[in-house]
């Protein structure tokens, strides 16, 4: 996911254990466009952690870094954070992994350029060390879920899909009374991250996970397959794939309105552009989903 994930879920949860792990980069996979999974060994520890936890990563241990981390100090008048990035794997595979996309410096809407993650994306080699403090995060999976639901629906966009693909992975390994529907925003089929993995997924739990892809921005998406459709992900298109929304629990991820966004319409004396988490928020508000049936995290 993107530096810095924040968090709301309508439960408080105990607060995890927090640890600090020296990891290994293992293997590095190109998942989709400017975003990369990192495979870290962990040696022997006992990864105590939960579908949809995050772990975090301090940029102050790169050296390629200190005359970036310095400069922003400088200007910030403070220490730089660690970086959240919503963990990939799940509890029972065997590696720790997360997955992380570049982000990019947009000019007069970006206050700072992006820090960690480009290095993490396109100079992280198999090999590098580093140290990763986890896990945390309200944004998991309730363990009485079986008595809540029969049906996870997960709203994703872009990157947002990394914390709902452990949620996935787990509860088709762990809780098989559970049916799963994907509903994923991205611009183009390039953008669509774990697009071959949660194809195979499909493939052998085809009762129990279901795909829809919204392109944006693609010309014939009727090529791709039945699985991608054109626009993005609408109250009506949640409406078509979810007929009883009142006995689903919904999990959505995706970038929502930053502070930065609230500084910006401040500014002009205006409310911020809504973006893809106040959007579909609304649309499910707007369905009648009650409020403690929807699980939300954003990033920004």
């Amino acid at each position: 996911m993107q530096d810095v994930a924040v968090a709301t879920t309508p439960k408080k949860r105990p607060r995890p254990r927090i640890k600090q792990l020296e990891v290994m980069v293992a293997e590095v996979r190109r998942e989709a466009a400017e975003t990369a999974t990192l495979v870290l060994f962990t040696g022997n520890d006992s990864l105590d952690y939960k579908p949809g936890h995050f772990l975090t990563i301090k940029p102050h241990q790169f050296s390629a870094l200190d005359r970036f981390i310095h400069f922003f100090e400088d200007r910030k008048g403070k220490k730089e954070p660690a970086r959240a990035y919503s963990i990939a794997s799940a509890p029972h595979e065997k590696y720790l992994s997360i997955t992380v996309k570049e982000e990019r410096y947009i000019s007069g809407k970006t206050e700072y350029p992006p820090l960690l993650s480009p290095i993490l994306v396109w100079r992280t080699e198999p090999g590098t060390r580093m140290v990763v403090t986890g896990f945390g995060g309200p944004y998991t999976l309730a363990d009485d879920v079986e008595d809540r639901t029969d049906h996870l629906v997960h709203i994703c966009a872009g990157s947002g899909v990394v914390p709902n693909m452990s949620i996935i992975k787990h509860a088709l390994r762990e809780h098989p009374r559970l049916r799963h529907t994907l509903l994923c925003g991205n611009k183009r089929r390039s953008d669509v991250i774990y697009r071959d993995e949660l194809d195979e997924l499909a493939r052998r739990h085809p009762d129990r996970l279901i795909l829809v892809d919204a392109l944006s921005r693609e010309g014939d998406v009727g090529a791709f397959g039945p699985r991608y459709v054109a626009g993005r992900v609408t109250e009506e298109l949640i409406r078509r794939h979810v007929p009883e929304p009142d006995a689903a629990e919904f999990y959505v991820c995706g970038p929502g309105v930053t502070k930065w966004d609230r500084a910006a319409a401040a500014r002009e004396g205006r409310e911020p552009q809504p973006r893809f988490l106040e959007s579909t928020l609304a649309a499910l508000e707007a369905m009648g989903v009650a409020k403690d049936s929807i699980h939300h995290e954003s990033y920004g």
